[in-house]
């Protein structure tokens, strides 16, 4: 019972000390909500995003092979291409967004299964799955030897508190966004550093990863 208490410790405190950043990612997705982009998008992004990671981190419990931290920084290209894209598109989306909205919302299902269907499908889904996948790419390094410390019960126990946390966080930062001041600032300003704010964190992923050693 004692190995269980300490693995549902290792796994609160890893995810904590492994997705502080991701706050601050989470307001500016938030901020964005429209009639386009919802909220399902974000939280399934998310999940779809650390799934990944978590996969790409089992290696450690199997006693595989181990990712250079170079080569994970390569991950910093995906926000940078998406923020690259967003800066391209501002002027067309502000001039067709409302159509699509509306086209979007006349082909949205009733039916929750596959309302569900066709918000995991979205591409808004997609981009804050690439973007989780990029920001917590590092989380690889440390996840790997954590889960090789570990029988298959307390790797079920992490893995328990990780997927459960990605919620409590997508939560708190939902509510921390819905807050007057913190929303206005948002509101004023979101959308247009949110591309700066992608390719800034794709730099500075690829910088701390040392993955520009890797050029010739």
């Amino acid at each position: 019972m004692s190995k269980l208490g300490t693995a549902f410790s290792e796994g609160i405190i890893a995810f904590i000390a492994t997705n502080i950043d991701d706050i601050i990612i989470l307001l500016i997705f938030f901020s964005q909500i429209d009639v386009n982009f919802r909220r399902r998008h974000i939280l399934l992004g998310q999940y779809l995003g650390f799934a990944a990671i978590i996969i790409a981190s089992l290696p450690g419990f199997f006693g595989g092979l181990v990712v250079q931290r170079e080569w994970i920084g390569l991950l910093g290209l995906l926000p940078i291409a998406i923020g690259i894209q967003q800066l391209v598109s501002t002027k067309e989306e502000t001039t067709t967004v409302q159509t699509v909205s509306s086209d979007f919302n006349q082909f949205t299902p009733t039916n929750p299964v596959l309302s569900f269907i066709v918000s995991i499908l979205h591409p808004h889904t997609y981009k804050v799955a690439a973007v989780t996948v990029a920001n917590g790419g590092d989380n690889i390094s440390i996840y790997i030897p954590l889960f090789a410390g570990h029988d298959l019960t307390s790797l079920g126990v992490i893995l328990s508190i990780f997927f459960i946390m990605v919620g409590v966080w997508c939560a708190i930062a939902y509510f921390l966004s819905r807050q007057p001041t913190i929303a206005d600032i948002l509101s004023r300003y979101g959308k247009a550093i949110v591309p700066f704010v992608l390719i800034g964190l794709g730099l500075f992923i690829m910088y701390e990863r040392g993955t520009f050693t890797l050029l010739p």
